[in-house]
């Protein structure tokens, strides 16, 4: 590859066109084969030991510059979109009606790609890297799957770490702190059963709309009376569906919702706390209940050692001043938080400026973002994987210079 390709402004440029052409075509958890085969081809064309299909169609390259049995370490993007419908009018955007990158997906994939081409280029670090593409973060769990598929026994790590985009941060701005910095994410259904009867004669029945009304209320307290009050977390009901008929009151209810929880104990406490309540109003509405609880995604707890190495690299990236925790802990969830059970590491947030929440349809990555992640990038790999070496960063801040 010829170096001059590499170097300021055309790596920024690269990053780009990369992000744009994967947030032109989004595609969904585990079916996500376009943008997987064009992330392998860019890996290959850097050079890099690429392994594709990890847990579905995640892909994964390796960079080694030592032979010696020095650290390795796992550096995350993800590939997938969500089922949203983008607003129109970027030349960039979304050629699939209904699914878009608002997540900034894309954004995590072009910055990862753009460390790959640049640190396979220019080395500055002694020993593995894996790079990793992993399918079907939204809500599928893909983390898990990878985890399934034999990662760590594939590709041998002692530290991971993932980068975030967080639009309440301004651009070249990060977020780092140790802990539970994300929330786990379980789901609960509830079926609640009654007996049906004429709505103009309902103590002939049991009330199933009005037991799962007062479920709904009940579950509200579920926070404040299962956990610490100075723990973290929130109950909530999502769904609820019953009834087809203005004049009659329905056998079922069902109930749907989520709780966003910082520990593995507060999870527990939970469920046994919303079983117990489900359970207590459904008998004092002459109902029965059935419950079903399900711990999706665990609480993401980053590693206090990786995590000071982390703060230390973006402080030096972006200044002192440029680092922070907050807005962690975030009560949104995050299946690296699979890879940080089986590994020490960190996820960090870097600022998206004044945009859109992510999962909104006018959500977009910042472009002028690239380069902070890129050089976060670079940066912690050369501090966690020191050489005695020269070579240079990426270019400094697009608001610094004019090309």
């Amino acid at each position: 590859m010829d170096p001059s390709t590499l170097d300021e402004p055309t790596i920024e440029r690269r990053m780009r066109a990369w992000r744009h052409e994967i947030h032109a075509h989004p595609e969904l958890a585990f079916h996500e084969h376009r943008t997987a085969a064009f992330v392998a081809a860019r890996l290959r064309e850097f050079g890099l030991d690429v392994v594709e299909g990890v847990g579905g169609t995640g892909v994964v390259g390796t960079l080694r510059l030592s032979q010696s049995t020095r650290q390795a370490i796992a550096f995350r993007a993800e590939l997938d979109a969500l089922p949203i419908q983008e607003v129109e009018g970027r030349p960039w955007g979304s050629v699939v009606p209904g699914v878009m990158h608002a997540c900034g997906h894309d954004g995590h994939c072009a910055m990862l790609l753009g460390a790959a081409a640049w640190l396979a280029e220019h080395g500055g670090f002694e020993g593995t890297i894996h790079f990793v593409f992993q399918p079907a973060e939204e809500n599928e769990g893909g983390a898990r799957l990878m985890l399934q598929d034999g990662f760590f026994d594939r590709f041998p790590v002692d530290e991971v770490f993932a980068l975030h985009t967080e639009p309440s941060l301004p651009i070249g701005h990060f977020a780092v702190a140790s802990g539970a910095v994300m929330a786990s994410m379980d789901l609960f259904d509830i079926r609640v059963t009654g007996e049906v009867c004429h709505a103009a004669r309902p103590h002939q029945g049991a009330d199933a709309i009005l037991c799962a009304a007062s479920l709904v209320a009940e579950l509200q307290a579920v926070r404040t009376r299962a956990l610490d009050p100075l723990e973290p977390g929130v109950v909530s009901v999502t769904s609820i569906e019953g009834g087809s008929s203005r004049n009659v009151l329905p056998e079922h209810v069902q109930l749907q919702g989520t709780a966003r929880l910082f520990s593995a104990e507060a999870s527990k406490r939970t469920e046994a706390t919303i079983r117990r309540v489900a359970e207590g109003v459904a008998a004092a509405h002459g109902c029965e209940v059935a419950v079903e609880y399900e711990r999706r995604y665990p609480a993401a707890v980053n590693a206090e050692v990786p995590s000071g190495i982390a703060c230390d690299v973006a402080a030096a990236v972006a200044g002192a001043a440029a680092v922070g925790e907050d807005p962690f802990p975030l009560p949104a969830s995050e299946d690296f938080a699979f890879f940080l059970e089986q590994r020490p590491g960190c996820l960090a947030l870097l600022g998206n400026g004044k945009s859109a929440s992510v999962h909104t349809p006018e959500f977009d990555f910042a472009d002028d973002a690239l380069l902070w992640g890129l050089r976060y990038w670079v940066a912690l790999a050369r501090t966690l994987l020191p050489a005695d070496s020269d070579a240079p960063l990426p270019p400094s801040d697009p608001t610094e210079r004019t090309d």
